[in-house]
């Protein structure tokens, strides 16, 4: 595993920061389906933190928000495609709610853990959220949302299986499609190694943080991705701390 860039001589930061410049996929921890039960719920309550940290749910808001206000008051239907343990799914739910709109959040992964773990989560936070089991690259997406979105996803994928994702998530979306990931930097890099740490004791996500930003996308592969999948007019946000937003709506606004 690499080392905390801050804490390295010049000469093996930028080591680093050269290994980083070409992206790196490497098997996660948590994409093994014989993980632990306790393990993997362990690993999904310390993302959970993260991504209350990284404001995951703030990332996607805004544009949910948007479709909610041009429906006239009409309910909306978000889902959460690789919906992980639940807590972004849960989270917009939560604004939704605070701010009276109609939008009902669903959530879909393809782990049957992440899935009755996100369930528990949502009837603990007293919140309507439904989660099934949806497999994002290979079942059918349900076309009867009006935002599909999914939130460190995309650099789990090589890139011929982050196109496809791409393809299906504008096919099946109503209206938006909504893509919040990581950024690979070196920053990312130190960022995600020391958060990890911070933030959670499994020792799932201490391996599997910095792993993911070795693997994650720059601004241009994904807008070279979205190109390729066919979505034109995409744009695409940087965000704190070292994410993206891929944003695309049907209508091209």
């Amino acid at each position: 595993m690499l080392d905390d860039p801050r804490d390295l001589p010049e000469s093996r930061a930028a080591a680093i920061g050269a290994r980083l410049s070409q992206r790196s996929r490497t098997g996660e921890i948590m994409d093994d389906p014989g993980l632990e039960s306790s393990e993997h719920e362990r690993a999904l309550r310390g993302l959970g933190r993260i991504n209350r940290f990284s404001r995951s749910a703030s990332i996607l808001w805004p544009a949910i928000a948007e479709e909610a206000a041009r429906s006239s008051g009409r309910p909306i239907r978000v889902l959460d495609l690789a919906s992980g343990g639940g807590d972004v799914s849960i989270a917009l739910a939560r604004r939704a709610r605070r701010r009276g709109l109609n939008i009902q959040i669903d959530g879909g992964d393809v782990s049957p853990i992440a899935v009755e773990y996100a369930a528990r989560s949502a009837e603990s936070a007293g919140v309507p959220v439904r989660f099934f089991r949806l497999d994002a690259l290979n079942d059918p997406l349900p076309e009867d949302y009006n935002v599909v979105t999914c939130s460190l996803f995309l650099h789990h994928l090589a890139e011929e299986q982050a196109i496809r994702l791409l393809g299906r998530m504008a096919g099946a979306s109503r209206s938006r499609v909504l893509v919040n990931d990581l950024l690979r930097s070196p920053v990312g890099y130190g960022l995600a190694w020391v958060g990890c740490r911070l933030l959670s004791r499994s020792p799932v996500v201490h391996h599997d943080g910095p792993v993911s930003v070795r693997s994650a996308f720059r601004v241009e592969e994904v807008r070279d991705l979205a190109r390729r999948a066919g979505l034109e007019r995409t744009r695409i946000d940087r965000r704190w701390p070292w994410r993206f937003l891929l944003s695309w709506s049907r209508k091209g606004g």
